[in-house]
């Protein structure tokens, strides 16, 4: 293992390098060592003709150096050397070592389809002067050394180009799965900012109905303080409920963070709107409730959807109309849950609206909560002056849970 590890940190260059040495020694080792012990009357010895078939055993041999940064190049030098040293009738041997090792180097290396075109047009020229130049060969058994080099080149280029497959399969697949774990990563940010935004929209209907009916309680107690002494403990009742259950919900979205089981309450739901419409004519407000009995259960994500909806809409009317008249409506369909809230004018506000110079995230994340359960939720001005919240909830949401 150490070993293997040693080896790889040799740069490429210098693995070439030692390489091409080694083939080259090889091959003018090897021809001169065969061409000793055969007959020469027809071959052409080695020196002659200014000792080219040495040059061109030595040439196809050092260029294996830069195989990796020019192959398509060194194979067209290896290619040539052999085309030239066997149409001359230089003695055989293993002078085609260096043109098997650019074969592999021209498809391992290449880029696919046309690095196997040049590889097979290549084999194809070489294949035909390589027989063409054996038509004479003496003894006639010899010509099987042709037919090796013919199969040696193509199964240079078909191991070459495996090798170019299983890298780029190798490839893909580590970036698919850099893809998967970035997708999954994103996923998580996704379902984190999810449970970021539900939270801090529980905490802003909480808090704000909450805020809402104390600022309420709170100007009635300083009114009745030196009038009415004992009318004030009424507001003060009211201001102490209120802010305990207000507490009470803090701790059970709170409690989400801390991943504490115990301290997770039941989501907020239709079955607490007495409460809700208590706490509100406490505040002030004259609520008229108008609903029958649910004909089926209601899916959580709509129930707890709904309750905020009518905690957001009351809250709205008590801060910005103060006293007046409500009338809450709840209509269970058979495929959806119909609500709306109207308040009439009572001379401060409107009801639902903000002030212009602060609009406020009321209606938005109503209609928020609508668009993600797959409902509609309408908010505007009636004619007499005061204001009407209608929302419709299927009972079947393309949402999964009530943000």
């Amino acid at each position: 293992m150490k070993a293997r590890a040693r080896w790889s940190q040799v740069p490429a260059v210098a693995l070439d390098v030692l390489l091409a040495l080694f083939i080259t020694v090889m091959q003018v080792q090897g021809t001169v060592s065969r061409a000793t012990g055969e007959p020469t009357a027809v071959l052409r010895p080695l020196a002659d003709l200014g000792h080219l078939g040495y040059v061109l055993l030595i040439v196809s041999g050092v260029a294996i150096a830069v195989r990796r940064r020019f192959p398509v190049t060194v194979f067209a030098i290896a290619a040539a050397a052999s085309l030239t040293y066997y149409v001359l009738d230089y003695p055989d041997g293993p002078g085609w070592l260096a043109l098997f090792v650019a074969l592999y180097t021209l498809t391992a290396y290449g880029d696919g389809r046309r690095s196997v075109l040049i590889a097979g047009v290549g084999i194809t020229v070489l294949t035909v002067a390589w027989l063409a130049s054996a038509t004479d060969i003496e003894p006639r058994a010899a010509i099987g050394w042709v037919f090796f080099r013919i199969g040696a080149s193509v199964m240079s280029a078909a191991l070459g180009e495996s090798v170019r497959s299983r890298r780029v399969i190798a490839a893909d697949a580590l970036e698919r799965a850099e893809l998967a774990e970035r997708t999954r990563e994103e996923e998580a940010r996704a379902r984190v900012d999810a449970e970021r935004l539900r939270i801090a929209r529980e905490v802003h209907d909480t808090v704000a109905h909450a805020i809402a009916v104390i600022n309420v309680q709170s100007g009635v107690t300083a009114h009745l303080l030196d009038k009415r002494p004992e009318g004030t403990r009424a507001a003060l009742r009211t201001i102490e409920e209120t802010s305990s259950h207000a507490l009470r919900e803090m701790r059970s979205i709170l409690g989400v963070l801390r991943e504490s089981e115990d301290a997770i309450a039941p989501h907020p739901s239709l079955g607490q709107l007495d409460e809700l419409v208590a706490s509100s004519r406490e505040a002030g407000l004259d609520i008229v409730l108008e609903t029958a009995a649910p004909t089926a259960t209601l899916p959580s994500a709509v129930d707890s959807a709904a309750y905020r909806i009518l905690q957001e809409s009351l809250t709205n009317v008590i801060r910005h109309a103060g006293p007046t008249r409500v009338t809450v409506g709840l209509d269970y369909g058979v495929d959806s849950l119909r609500l709306h809230v109207t308040n009439e004018c009572s001379g401060m506000g409107r009801g639902v609206t903000s002030s212009p110079a602060d609009p406020g995230r009321g209606i938005a994340g109503m209609r928020e909560r609508c668009r993600l359960l797959g409902g509609q939720l309408d908010a505007r001005p009636t004619d007499g002056g005061g204001f009407a919240v209608t929302a419709r909830l299927p009972l079947a949401p393309v949402g999964g849970t009530a943000l």
